[in-house]
Formats: C-alpha cells, structure tokens, sequence
C-alpha cells in the first residue's frame, strides 16, 4: 500500500486513488505495523507535537531491529529545515540496509 502522511493536502487530487491518506503520526504509526506499507510519503509538519520527522526516526528503528519491512519512503514537506532532517534518515536508511 501507499500511505501519505500530510495534515492538510489530500494526495487524491495529484497523484490518484491509490495513496491512503493519512493526517497524524498515529494513523501512519498503525498502518506501518501492518507491514504492508510499500511506499511512503511524509509532510513534516501536522500541527501536533509530532512530525513527519517521527514517523521516520520510527520507521528507520524498527527497520533496523527488523519488525517492518523497509518501505520506500520520500518526503514532500514544504519546511526546509524539517525536509532536511526526513532526507536524513532516509538516506542513513538506505545506507544501512535498504
């Protein structure tokens, strides 16, 4: 499945029906636990005290103790700073195992 993580924008418009949006850390969290997200696109920030930078940190730890599979995973924040730190992890993702 493809899940996009964004409080505010809906994939639909741009990118088709096949995307599950989601809007909360939360959401992204349950899905991901599944082990069926094959794709992934995170937004920064959700107006919470969670981030797209969460859900990253948390996909890359569970990647690396082998609970999910690696998804790809891409960012389309806005924020540049937030983008940056999301880059990061994917590419210390990718470095490390995918």
């Amino acid at each position: 499945m493809k899940v996009y993580l964004d409080d505010v924008r809906n994939p639909k418009r741009d990118y088709g029906d096949d995307w599950i949006w989601v809007q909360t850390y939360q959401e992204a969290i349950n899905l991901l636990k599944t082990g069926q997200v094959e794709m992934i696109s995170l937004d920064h920030d959700l107006g919470t005290k969670y981030t797209g930078y969460d859900v990253a940190k948390w996909i890359e730890e569970q990647v690396l103790r082998h609970q999910i599979p690696c998804p790809q995973i891409y960012c389309h924040s806005w924020n540049p700073v937030g983008k940056e730190r999301i880059d990061q992890v994917i590419c210390n993702l990718i470095r490390r195992c995918c």
